[in-house]
């Protein structure tokens, strides 16, 4: 039997839910499925993870004002050294995961893949899937020659579903020596403001597009989603524009998210916005041009000006709380 590393990164002291999708989906392989963390509360975390199928937890501590890069990068490229190298390496597509990965390819001169969206194993080999030309086609690639497989996977991908497993053996590791790699600190954080469920897990997502016509009519899909105890998106059009944060950008470029419901408000539906929003439960969609790319993957779709449409659905809404 094998084994899978996943990176398991953490958000406010818990596994972030990236980390918990990809050791479910490293459960359904054959091997021991071992994740590597780092943080002040590595350590209580392993509860979580031994949950969701882990069954050794390598922590690489507190980095204090360094970045996760340089320093976990090492300790991983000397785990591999110490522990041999695993069959695959899981890694979350988000900022510190693509720093990590991208280091320790470079360390243990491997290559990596990233925007995966699928893995699978074939004749002992692992598959994985990447959406290309805006989500139309899947590409399926391997790796070749000696070495473990680092694989960058999209949030989303999978579903995180707990195993109902033990406390995992929780192992200390040092990263050796990083030089002038590890001389860049954090001095300061910004965690922007928000009320309600985050984008990325909210059951029900409202994202407005460029067919609102102007920034301030934003509000509405701000209020709609606050309503519907979810959580507002945005297309990349009117991020670009500068009327909403790059927080709040669904699409391949931004956020994959996958609710029960995803409601579509003056959205065209462009395949970089679809790729990232198009596993939703149920799509609805709001557009007064009924030719719109959107209405395409919708369940249900509304031809009308969002304008008129928004403010009714608002009403109704309000007069049955």
């Amino acid at each position: 039997m094998g084994k899978i590393w996943v990176l398991a990164e953490q958000s406010h002291g818990e596994p972030a839910t990236v980390s918990l999708e990809l050791l479910t989906a490293a459960r359904g392989f054959d091997a021991d499925v071992q994740a590597v963390t780092w943080g002040a509360g590595a350590s209580d975390a392993a509860a979580k993870l031994g949950e969701y199928g882990a069954v050794k937890v390598f922590d690489a501590g507190d980095l204090g004002e360094s970045l996760p890069g340089p320093r976990v990068s090492a300790a991983i490229a000397s785990l591999i050294e110490s522990e041999g190298a695993p069959d695959a390496l899981l890694v979350g597509q988000t900022y510190d995961g693509r720093d990590v990965a991208g280091r320790l390819s470079v360390r243990i001169d491997r290559p990596l893949l990233t925007n995966v969206v699928g893995l699978a194993r074939q004749d002992g080999s692992f598959v994985s899937e990447h959406a290309i030309f805006g989500g139309t086609q899947v590409l399926n690639a391997k790796f070749t020659g000696d070495g473990p497989g680092i694989f960058v996977i999209r949030a989303k991908s999978f579903a995180a579903e707990p195993a109902g497993g033990s406390v995992p053996e929780v192992v200390s590791i040092e990263a050796p020596d990083t030089g002038r790699s590890d001389g860049a600190r954090v001095k300061a954080r910004h965690e922007e403001e928000r009320s309600g469920p985050q984008l990325d897990e909210a059951e029900v997502v409202v994202s407005g597009g460029r067919g609102l016509g102007a920034a301030e009519d934003y509000a509405m899909i701000e209020e709609l989603a606050k309503l519907l105890k979810g959580a507002a998106g945005a297309s990349r059009a009117i991020v670009d524009a500068g009327w909403v944060p790059y927080s709040h950008q669904v699409g391949q470029t931004g956020k994959t998210v996958k609710p029960t419901v995803y409601i579509a408000c003056g959205i065209s539906g462009a395949t970089q916005h679809m790729v990232g929003m198009k596993s939703a439960k149920n799509i609805i969609a709001i557009n007064k041009d009924e030719s719109a790319p959107i209405f395409s993957i919708a369940d249900l779709g509304v031809v009308g000006d969002v304008h008129k449409v928004l403010p009714k659905l608002i009403e109704a809404i309000k007069a049955k709380q």
